[in-house]
């Protein structure tokens, strides 16, 4: 809900040459503080990993036990199993021929479309995936930063991405409902496809383990488990062990662009480890 109110105040914005930039921009500020980054290593153990005062853990509870379950004790471990992980997403990368062809020309003013129809529609598909059920018309999220950042595609020609939600761990093709979604509201756009790429929930796992049955978002965000993320606690990012810290979409205010998750985990971890430090003094 935050995050739709302040995407509708003040816009929702993109970044500029694609999002692997923000990535960029911060491994370049971490790089100038001294930091260090590995990657190509597959943790199947907090024992891999050098000695720290303090370990952040961006994954999701699944993950936590799997790599940390010798240091967590029962009661954690059992809290953590009870975690719930919610829809997942089936999306499409289109390459375009041309700008979709929108009926509505707000549309065009766009960087980021929620693709639905009515209230209604939107409800009753969105129920129809928290049922296990494949919505015929999804609720569509849609990308088209081309129209607006000239350096996502070539002179003349248009990027678009779109997901729609789907029961966790979802084998069903979605791409001919995700289109005709499109086409009902963009009659044509199907004609001006060139290319287009599909990644099912169990593409979007293998792309990133955290992606639990395609779900994106760390976990459900209904209001049994908004305020207990991943468990009930004044302080959900530290665990039972010693320097050990959860910063992850699991843990509150949850998924979104916000990057709040890791904010409030290193404010915490910071603040606890400092306080040990001066008690050792």
């Amino acid at each position: 809900m935050t995050l739709n109110v302040a995407g509708h105040y003040s816009g929702w914005p993109i970044a500029r040459f694609g999002s692997q930039s923000i990535s960029d921009a911060l491994e370049k500020c971490l790089l100038e503080y001294g930091g260090e980054i590995e990657t190509g290593n597959f943790i199947n153990s907090l024992s891999e990993l050098p000695k720290s005062k303090i370990i952040l853990c961006d994954i999701t509870p699944k993950q936590l036990v799997a790599i940390a379950g010798n240091q967590l004790d029962k009661k954690y471990i059992k809290s953590m199993n009870k975690f719930r992980y919610g829809s997942g997403v089936f999306k499409i990368d289109w390459a375009l021929n041309e700008p979709v062809p929108w009926l509505s020309k707000d549309c065009n003013k766009a960087g980021t479309i929620h693709l639905g129809g009515t209230s209604l529609e939107i409800a009753q598909a969105e129920q129809e995936v928290a049922d296990g059920n494949h919505p015929k018309k999804p609720y569509v999220l849609i990308g088209q930063q081309s129209l607006f950042d000239k350096t996502r595609a070539p002179s003349g020609k248009h990027t678009l991405w779109g997901y729609c939600h789907v029961p966790n761990g979802s084998t069903e093709d979605m791409t001919a409902r995700i289109e005709n979604q499109i086409e009902r509201f963009a009659p044509g756009f199907k004609d001006l496809i060139i290319h287009k790429t599909t990644k099912s929930p169990a593409d979007m796992e293998q792309y990133n383990p955290n992606y639990i049955g395609g779900d994106i978002t760390g976990g459900v965000q209904d209001y049994r488990q908004l305020f207990t993320r991943p468990n009930w606690s004044l302080t959900p990012y530290a665990t039972p062990a010693k320097g050990l810290y959860f910063c992850s979409s699991s843990t509150p205010p949850g998924g979104g662009v916000h990057g709040m998750c890791g904010y409030l985990a290193a404010k915490i971890a910071l603040k606890r480890e400092l306080k040990h430090t001066i008690k050792a003094l």
